[in-house]
């Protein structure tokens, strides 16, 4: 079955844990690098029981939900982690504890109301049954509760659909810092306008869909609104969710490489 993350069949061996490791993250005793956990459903699983859902009530929408990743700092910033088209499951709540781990208060985003698919063809009804509106309100509410913790800084980054959420957000609420991982970038001429966060893209030379035209396009509408200086693009000889170990398009290396770029990114711009 081809759906936007496995739609090829990796040559690269699969990411295993030895069951002593294994054994040792289960109770708690030890740590594994992101990649391993994310690969593996049961240590996924295990890493997302170590936060706890929270709830806003948003005017217009009503009650949203989120999976807080609260590190021991009280003072530390907050990122919001916007999922893939699959919905808040346990691998987006594994990158917020992984998040976490790093010194920063993680609260990955349910922007399809609870509903959570295991296949391309429940993924694309979610997207489909996504109210835009709902959505803008329901970011600018969990900007709006980040800028009340820590330290008052707020980051946002999301993979795909959620990346495209992530630069939404960046126009809608101005966040401090927003990361997009091959997600669509687009603006319309009042969003370009009101634009000033910094932005930072990870994407892949090998993307059909979000490829060199179309971040060469939204390049250049930056130029025209003399803010080109806003965004810092990485390329990677890679596909698209080549940051995601459950696919035969996921890339170790790249991926590694985004994501020690995307946390110097945010200490950059959130610690200050």
């Amino acid at each position: 079955m081809c759906n936007e993350i496995n739609c090829f069949v990796s040559n690269k061996p699969a990411l295993t844990v030895d069951p002593e490791s294994r054994r040792r993250f289960l109770k708690g005793a030890s740590s594994l690098p992101l990649a391993y956990i994310l690969a593996d459903i049961e240590l996924a699983s295990a890493s997302a029981h170590g936060g706890d859902m929270i709830r806003l009530d948003v005017e217009g929408v009503g009650e949203v939900s989120g999976y807080l990743a609260e590190p021991d700092d009280l003072n530390a910033p907050t990122v919001l982690l916007i999922h893939e088209w699959w919905g808040l499951n346990d691998h987006i709540k594994a990158v917020a504890q992984e998040f976490k781990s790093k010194g920063f208060r993680a609260v990955a985003v349910d922007l399809f109301k609870g509903s959570v698919a295991s296949d391309p063809a429940g993924a694309k009804t979610q997207i489909r049954s996504l109210n835009p509106d709902d959505a803008v309100k329901t970011m600018n509410a969990w900007v709006d509760w980040a800028k009340s913790k820590g330290n008052g800084k707020v980051g946002t980054c999301g993979w795909c659909f959620g990346g495209g959420w992530s630069l939404k957000t960046a126009f809608s609420a101005g966040p401090d810092a927003t990361v997009i991982y091959y997600g669509r970038v687009s603006a319309t001429e009042a969003e370009m306008a009101q634009l000033k966060t910094p932005l930072m893209g990870h994407f892949g030379t090998l993307d059909k869909g979000i490829n060199p035209k179309m971040v060469g396009a939204f390049q250049q509408s930056l130029r025209n609104a003399g803010k080109d200086n806003l965004l810092k693009t990485y390329w990677y000889t890679a596909n698209h969710a080549f940051a995601n170990p459950t696919g035969g398009r996921y890339d170790e290396d790249d991926a590694a490489l985004a994501l020690a770029r995307t946390l110097t990114f945010f200490e950059s711009y959130l610690r200050v």
